[in-house]
């Protein structure tokens, strides 16, 4: 079979291997698709040492299953996503799931970028999941990220008619403003609707897009660091947002979520930050702003999501701007980083 390996951050090959055998508590999955994450374009970047695992953004079949595994069926398709938390260390006592150290340590076998992987026995009991006739592969692809998304709704502190706002609209700022439609306060769809959600961004068509899946607005990115708040000040009374989402990284981002945020509001951070930032920290605490953060997701958020998808909450339908194989995986990679394409999906097998 085909995978991808990575050697290096400049050394990245499509390899031929042997499919993976399994054992009675696992399962083989015949991958059809996908997605390409920018923690993996992340990784390739900040030139990661090997071992690193590619792709993670997958629907498939189930080609073989163990003989100990009830509850899935040869021929079903699947979600599977890559990392499972252990249950019942410090971390997942306190919901952290995702700093749990089983969860950093689990993988897939060998990646989501190859045609067949071996679904470990903690990843079949916890984050596999059967994708719904309703949904096609390229759908049941964004169950991961989604699930990233909906983490983060869960972790942002909102009432009834407040405002969020969404500093980049890739394919994961898109996603997000829809979960935050969708879920709002994280305590009912109809009490999420009531939230206020704008985008901001660099390209126009991508606000034109955030407006067509719900966004109450959308506003191209203003050039200085303090911008953010008069753009924001007609639509929250001159408070600022009670909630910045920060999906793109980078200084400029950060300060102008500080300047944009509300007093006692909220700066979630969501995109991985390389850079260093200053910040004053008189002012964070003079305003008491809040800073969180979210990193993955867990089983829970990744069944909210499918939810999320299989209901229509969630659009996701146009978000995938390219479609490679996997022998195109540099040129997919060069799209993403030079912010040519929202978002590559490698077809790999079956039909979407």
């Amino acid at each position: 079979m085909k995978a991808v390996k990575y050697y290096s951050y400049d050394d990245i090959r499509l390899e031929n291997r042997y499919i993976p055998t399994i054992t009675d508590d696992e399962l083989l999955v015949k991958v059809h698709g996908c997605g390409l994450c920018g923690s993996d374009i992340l990784k390739i970047v900040q030139q990661a040492p090997p071992p690193v695992i590619l792709g993670h953004e997958l629907t498939g079949t189930i080609v073989k299953r163990g003989r100990a595994v009830a509850n899935f069926a040869v021929g079903q398709r699947v979600v599977v996503a890559h990392h499972v938390p252990c249950g019942h260390c410090h971390y997942c006592r306190h919901g952290n799931s995702s700093m749990c150290a089983s969860f950093k340590a689990s993988n897939i076998d060998p990646c989501g970028l190859a045609e067949y992987i071996r679904v470990p026995p903690e990843h079949v009991q916890q984050t596999t999941l059967p994708l719904p006739e309703t949904l096609t592969d390229e759908e049941g692809s964004f169950v991961e990220p989604l699930a990233c998304c909906v983490r983060a709704v869960k972790r942002t502190s909102l009432l009834p008619g407040d405002t969020v706002v969404i500093l980049g609209l890739g394919s994961i700022g898109l996603l997000m403003l829809q979960a935050f439609k969708a879920l709002g306060t994280g305590q009912s769809i109809p009490c999420g609707r009531s939230i206020r959600v704008y985008g901001i961004d660099l390209l126009p068509e991508r606000l034109e897009l955030a407006r067509k899946l719900g966004a109450d607005d959308a506003f191209l990115a203003p050039e200085d660091e303090q911008g953010l708040r008069p753009l924001l000040a007609p639509y929250t009374e001159g408070r600022g947002a009670d909630a910045v989402i920060i999906t793109v990284a980078g200084e400029r981002p950060f300060l102008q979520a500080i300047a944009g945020v509300c007093k006692g509001g909220t700066i979630h951070i969501f995109a991985a930050h390389s850079a260093i930032v200053p910040v004053n920290l008189e002012h964070i605490y003079q305003q008491e702003l809040g800073i969180t953060s979210t990193y993955s997701s867990s089983p829970e958020e990744l069944r909210i999501a499918l939810d999320l998808l299989n209901s229509r909450a969630v659009r996701v339908v146009g978000l995938i701007s390219h479609h490679l194989p996997l022998e195109q995986f540099a040129e997919g990679v060069t799209l993403m980083r030079q912010r040519a394409a929202l978002k590559v999906y490698f077809q790999i097998a079956g039909e979407s």
